[in-house]
């Protein structure tokens, strides 16, 4: 690996990332004005007047593949195009989809990767034609690169693009110095700092969760799964005003849930019919209006449907590459039930949850139990896959 001293030039690196996509790429401001992307950032020229076999360069960390960690040089981002914004990343929240990466158990990664889609970054420069937007500004990254003109995003479903990629996961993330982002993807706050702002797609997963179980004031909703997304959806539905219950396995979670987040009503997972028993008790012998599972386990989704009550529904928030089986007529016909599937968030949800963390509504603190620099993460990272260790949010400060 050829190391490179802050800014000084070196040779032009044959590549940065194997992946489909690098860091510093090209975004489409409108629908009408599609630019080819490069495959990486090794093919992008440094400018006029500059040796093509020159480029500034940066370190970034990268899954070369599962479990295996390296420091690389990359080309830095230049100059951003009509549409785009060169930003430097503060801090890079870690979350269950770099965890699945990095076990290699996650769909839709591929690898090498840079990882790193929870960002909190500052606005260094902006192109031609960007005004949400101006040097100095502190966003968080809406990091769900969509076309603008498939027949999802034409009706406003921008999380479920046709060609949709996620930085850091289908495409190269932040876990560097700077990168160029479209400016439509960041959201800017005046009052929240930069951990703050890393932590918004985390709260964007479960916000769009529970506005797709849509419960009302009042009714019960199950999370299943105390995980961050879990987690992430137990919040939206305390400020739904429904009756929150939340089930794992793992005790310590059920504990943070109940003392940092303030939710009474805790299940703590058997595996047999005490925990629908115990549910019955939460409820009346109604069970759940809305159930959210966020484990990413088949079994557990499968199981799901049992928690469900009459013309309840429910919403898979969790992956898995597993097979999901049950009977169709004894729970999901018999209770006439309705199963969503959750995938990423909406704009609106980003702009949402800013605003509530910034009016207090959305207490961060208890969220960020670890923290680490660019520096730690490689030697820290194994243990954030461990549950002994805790973890509910590793935050990565960057410079």
């Amino acid at each position: 690996m050829t190391k490179a001293l802050p800014g000084k030039l070196r040779p032009k690196a044959k590549k940065s990332s194997a992946g489909s996509e690098g860091l510093s790429l090209i975004w489409p401001l409108a629908a009408q004005s599609i630019i080819p992307i490069p495959k990486s950032t090794s093919d992008i020229g440094p400018g006029p007047g500059v040796p093509s076999y020159w480029l500034p360069s940066m370190k970034a960390i990268q899954f070369e593949k599962p479990q295996s960690f390296r420091v690389i040089d990359i080309a830095e981002p230049g100059k951003p195009g009509p549409g785009e914004v060169r930003v430097r990343v503060h801090q890079v929240g870690i979350c269950g989809t770099d965890l699945g990466g990095y076990l290699g158990k996650m769909p839709f990664y591929s690898y090498p990767r840079i990882p790193g889609h929870e960002l909190g970054v500052e606005v260094l420069e902006v192109g031609t034609g960007v005004t949400n937007v101006q040097p100095g500004d502190r966003c968080s990254v809406e990091p769900y690169i969509n076309c603008q003109q498939c027949y999802s995003c034409r009706r406003g479903f921008t999380n479920c693009c046709e060609q949709h990629k996620t930085l850091g996961v289908m495409m190269d993330g932040g876990l560097t110095r700077e990168i160029l982002l479209p400016a439509r993807k960041l959201h800017v706050s005046r009052k929240l700092d930069f951990e703050q702002l890393a932590l918004v797609e985390t709260l964007a997963i479960g916000c769009h969760a529970v506005n797709r179980g849509a419960p009302k004031p009042g009714e019960h909703v199950l999370v299943i799964g105390a995980g961050p997304i879990g987690l992430s959806a137990i919040e939206f539905a305390r400020i739904s005003g429904a009756k929150t219950i939340v089930m794992d396995m793992v005790e310590s979670r059920l504990q943070f849930v109940r003392e940092k987040l303030r939710v009474p009503d805790i299940i703590l997972a058997k595996g047999n019919e005490d925990d629908l028993k115990r549910l019955a008790e939460l409820t009346n012998g109604q069970l759940a209006d809305v159930v959210i599972d966020a484990t990413g386990s088949n079994k557990s989704m499968a199981h799901a449907l049992n928690y469900c009550a009459f013309a309840g529904r429910l919403v898979y928030v969790g992956i898995t590459q597993q097979e999901i089986s049950f009977l169709h007529a004894p729970a999901l016909h018999r209770r006439e039930l309705t199963i969503l599937a959750s995938r990423n968030a909406l704009t609106g949800d980003f702009t949402r949850i800013v605003t509530l963390i910034e009016d207090g509504v959305i207490d961060t603190a208890p969220w960020i139990t670890h923290r680490t620099d660019f520096d730690g993460l490689i030697d820290a990272f194994p243990g954030y896959v461990k549950p002994e260790t805790g973890v509910i949010k590793a935050m990565v400060k960057l410079g």
